[in-house]
């Protein structure tokens, strides 16, 4: 009886910490998701199409672990070695391989490793050439100290690769090894081939430089940066004595560098200024590109911008010709920012009608079209004509555009083709099967793609396909271990809204309710925002760990875009935000969150919470400021307190000039109403934030102290604004954001 008894307690136990331990196997932890490798994702590496898109090119590792290029065929994924591991030993170390372009004829390989960061991106590192002909392998620039080389690239008959290093561009003539410096009078203030910190971080622009297609001449900017003003981030943590770290950054109201272009001469090393017309400090070049040996592009946006100009210049005449202007009351975008385009920092035109056409995206007529501008005559032809917005366009074949929208639903995207002829009809290309958000790469011929998928529920996954069929070739990345990993958790229930404000303002949300939801009880709800020109967050896409987590600890999440952010909803819903950033987003948000808390009852109107980071840090710091009566904590992180602090290519394109309307950035900015703050408010912010200044949250924070308000804060050490670096950074920082916010919510 005993032993029976004994056997029953000790088989009882076992079932109990058995399904104890299914039970918190379930459940992700803060250390589950950022101090593990439990749930990380696959992504596809970088691919380079050859062949016209017949075949592709990407990085793998063998065996071993060592980096090689292997080559597939599109038609079938037939894998076959480019250039293996083993041709890239050097002194018995094999090279780490972090991109990689080829020459024009295919007869090299040029190699990018060993790379340094230059403000968000690692664009400085060092080059290798492989010759698949002598079979020997080079290293580029080798006078030059290690990791210091930008931007090479061949010339187009394989003999030279230009690049840029400390602020000047040289050439080097592949065979001998001998190096021709083309720019003399780079030096940090004058800037040759490559761009200064605002320019990277508004226009996308870091490469500054391009052959001419015939090797005769380089095409390239000039900045001038010498009467940029001067931001010093302090380092008080690597040394006794505390470090400046200048920062040449043009705040809201000051000038930008001056910028022109060039053509220089690949032999003499004289360059040939081209007189675009206007200031060259209030105005910017942000795109320019060669449409064939003899024509070049240029794109020039006055300091509003609102007003874009395209001009054709011919190096051999010299003559400059406008072709066409574009202006808006409110600003002229480049790319427009959306979460279909992947074309982030290339602004240069889709030329079609073999390079007598380029393809422009506008919203002139209220709604984001296509059209056709000739180089010759500036003629335009409407390409996607209808009450919809054009996503983003991807590429062209023969005959047709294609290009991403989603005319039912702004929280997907699709990807659909027109005739490049102006007559005919739109085609949705991608299959209803894949239901969310797709995006793709096209080849050259517009034969195949590389595309991208995700949901709500459902991680990335990239697929090779065959256009115009959509027919999949082979699966690239399932993200299967990732989705068996998700499956053993406890889900909570994602699903999708539209909520009308009492203003008459429909706003799509995303809604992520807790565990073992009950419609009977009260929930505290997490509003998680940005609201500005740059982005959306209640999208079809994979709603992401730290939203399954926080709905596992009993929050309902909430996603909501507002007017001013880039959803496909007409120019009107995108540009009325124009002069009002801090204004119209929130109130939008604000009259959004009312609505929701009226509508759905098992909202806790007494547990109202939001967070936001950079633009999402300013909309939760303004939404607790001057809606007090709705929300009552919030987590602020890196969140522009002072419009008038930050830079000004972004602010000025949204709000207009300070020396004109300074009232209105006043009037937008967070700390212009501090003194309403009655909730708990947690502000976080690193020291070393290049974009969003540390100086924003000390501003706010003496705002706070001079109306006596209370709050929470927590300061990160030299982490830049994405408050990454270090050991354990991000296990710490969401630590800290989720025990706020349990805390303040009694839970």
């Amino acid at each position: 009886m005993k032993k029976t008894l004994h056997f029953l307690i000790l088989f009882f136990a076992g079932i109990v910490i058995c399904d104890a331990q299914q039970a918190t196997d379930s459940l992700l932890t803060l250390d589950r998701i950022y101090n593990s490798a439990e749930f990380r994702g696959e992504s596809q590496a970088p691919i380079f199409w050859i062949e016209n898109g017949d075949a592709f090119v990407t990085i793998e590792q063998n065996s071993a672990g060592n980096d090689e290029l292997i080559q597939y065929q599109s038609k079938n994924y037939k894998k076959s070695a480019f250039l293996s591991a083993e041709k890239l030993n050097v002194d018995g170390e094999n090279l780490s391989i972090e991109a990689f372009t080829l020459s024009p004829d295919g007869s090299k390989v040029l190699i990018f490793t060993n790379s340094s960061r230059v403000w968000r991106s690692n664009t400085k590192g060092d080059y290798w050439v492989y010759d698949f002909k002598s079979e020997k392998l080079k290293q580029l620039g080798t006078d030059f100290p290690s990791s210091s080389l930008m931007f090479a690239k061949f010339s187009e008959d394989n003999q030279f690769v230009a690049y840029v290093q400390d602020f000047n561009i040289y050439k080097e003539d592949f065979n001998t090894g001998e190096v021709a410096q083309l720019t003399t009078d780079g030096n940090g203030d004058i800037i040759n081939g490559t761009f200064d910190w605002v320019y990277e971080e508004e226009f996308g622009m870091r490469d500054g430089f391009s052959w001419n297609p015939d090797g005769s001449t380089i095409a390239y900017w000039q900045l001038d940066a010498s009467e940029i003003g001067t931001f010093y981030m302090i380092n008080t943590t690597d040394s006794v004595y505390s470090e400046p770290i200048p920062l040449q950054y043009p705040k809201a109201g000051y000038d930008p560098s001056s910028a022109k272009i060039a053509l220089v001469d690949t032999k003499t090393a004289k360059s040939t200024w081209i007189s675009v017309p206007g200031d060259p400090v209030q105005h910017y070049i942000p795109a320019m590109q060669w449409a064939n040996k003899d024509l070049l592009l240029i794109q020039q946006l006055n300091r509003k911008q609102n007003e874009l100009n395209i001009f054709t210049y011919v190096p051999s005449t010299g003559k400059l010709d406008k072709i066409y202007t574009e202006t808006e009351e409110t600003w002229v975008d480049l790319r427009y920012p959306d979460i279909a385009s992947n074309q982030w920092g290339n602004n240069d035109f889709l030329l079609a009608d073999n390079g007598n056409s380029l393809l422009r995206m506008t919203e002139n007529d209220g709604w984001r079209h296509v059209y056709k501008i000739d180089l010759k005559t500036g003629k335009t032809t409407l390409l996607t004509p209808g009450d919809y917005d054009v996503a983003a366009y991807y590429a062209t074949d023969s005959r047709n555009l294609y290009f991403a929208a989603s005319p039912e639903n702004a929280t997907q995207r699709y990807l659909f083709s027109v005739p490049l002829s102006g007559s005919g009809k739109t085609t949705q290309i991608t299959p209803k099967e894949f239901s969310g958000v797709n995006t793709y790469n096209i080849s050259p011929n517009g034969n195949y793609a590389m595309h991208k998928h995700t949901d709500a529920k459902t991680p990335q996954t990239t697929r090779l396909i065959s256009l115009p069929q959509h027919k999949t070739v082979h699966n690239l990345v399932k993200n299967e271990q990732l989705k068996e990993k998700l499956a053993s958790l406890s889900l909570p229930e994602t699903s999708f809204f539209t909520v009308t404000t009492e203003e008459g303002i429909e706003m799509d949300g995303r809604m992520t309710k807790p565990l073992n939801f009950d419609e009977n009880k009260n929930y505290p709800v997490l509003f998680h925002v940005y609201g500005e020109p740059w982005g959306v967050v209640a999208t079809d896409t994979w709603v992401g760990l730290y939203e399954i987590f926080m709905a596992q600890k009993g929050f309902v999440v909430i996603n909501m875009d507002n007017r001013g952010t880039p959803s496909l909803k007409g120019s009107d819903w995108r540009k009325s935000i124009y002069q009002k950033v801090g204004v119209l987003n929130t109130k939008d948000q604000a009259l959004a969150a009312k609505k929701v808390l009226e509508t759905y009852d098992f909202l806790d109107k007494n547990r109202v919470n939001v967070w936001g980071w950079s633009g999402g840090g300013s909309m939760t710091q303004n939404l607790l400021f001057r809606y007090p009566e709705i929300y009552k904590t919030g987590v602020a992180v890196a969140g522009v307190a002072n419009q008038l602090f930050y830079d000004n290519i972004y602010q000025e394109r949204y709000m207009g000039l300070p020396s004109e309307d300074q009232d209105k950035f006043v009037e937008g900015s967070p700390a212009t109403y501090a003194k309403n703050l009655e909730g708990n408010l947690l502000l976080i912010h690193g020291t070393g934030d290049d974009n969003v200044h540390y100086q924003n949250m000390e501003f706010l924070v003496n705002e706070l102290i001079k109306n006596n308000k209370q709050f929470d804060m927590m300061v990160y050490p030299n982490r830049s604004h994405g408050i990454y670096e270090g050991e354990n950074t991000s296990r710490h920082l969401y630590t800290l954001i989720t025990n706020y916010f349990l805390d303040k919510n009694g839970m």
